[in-house]
C-alpha cells in the first residue's frame, strides 16, 4: 500500500465565514492559515492546494492584548532611500481594517508559488456585510479563548 497523494482534482474548496467580532488576532490568524493550508483534512498534502476559502468578516472589530494596539508596529519600504515608514496597529486598523489580519495570515502561510495561491482565497471585511453570499459559506466559530487581559 502506498501513502496517499491528493491531486488538484479530487479537492473539494469549501467556504467558511468567520466573525472577528472581539476576537484576538493572532488565535484568528492561526486558524484562518491552517485551514487555508488544508491541514484540518485527512487528505492535506503539502504540495496540493487543499484549503478552504475563507472569509472574515468584522474585522474591523479585531483585538490585541495588552499594550500592543501602540506597541505592534508595522513597516514597510517605498524602494527609495529614507522610504521607510511605520504604524502602529490601532491606526493601521482605523485607516485600513483587516490588513492586520491579512499580514499575520501571509506571515503563517509558505512563501513561494502555493503559498501566494493560498492567501487569494482569503477574504477580508471590514464590517458585516460580503459579497460572497452565492457560495453559501458555513459558519465557522473560533473559540473566544480568555487571553487572561480584561478588554
Amino acid at each position: 500500500m502506498s501513502t496517499f497523494s491528493a491531486k488538484p482534482a479530487d479537492v473539494k474548496h469549501e467556504w467558511f465565514v468567520i466573525d472577528a467580532t472581539d476576537k484576538v488576532l493572532g488565535r484568528v490568524a492561526s486558524e484562518v492559515a491552517l485551514r487555508l493550508r488544508g491541514k484540518h483534512k485527512a487528505i492535506y498534502t503539502p504540495h496540493v492546494d487543499t484549503g478552504d476559502f475563507i472569509v472574515v468578516i468584522n474585522a474591523a472589530q479585531l483585538r490585541v492584548t495588552g499594550a500592543k494596539p501602540l506597541d505592534k508596529v508595522y513597516y514597510r519600504h517605498s524602494g527609495y532611500p529614507g522610504g521607510i515608514t511605520a504604524t502602529n496597529f490601532r491606526d493601521m486598523q482605523a485607516k485600513h481594517p483587516g490588513r492586520a489580519l491579512e499580514k499575520a495570515v501571509k506571515g503563517m502561510l509558505p512563501k513561494g508559488p502555493l503559498g501566494y495561491a493560498m492567501i487569494k482565497k482569503l477574504k477580508v471585511y471590514g464590517g458585516a456585510e460580503h459579497p460572497h453570499t452565492a457560495q453559501q459559506p458555513k459558519v465557522l466559530e473560533i473559540a473566544a479563548l480568555s487571553s487572561g487581559v480584561a478588554k
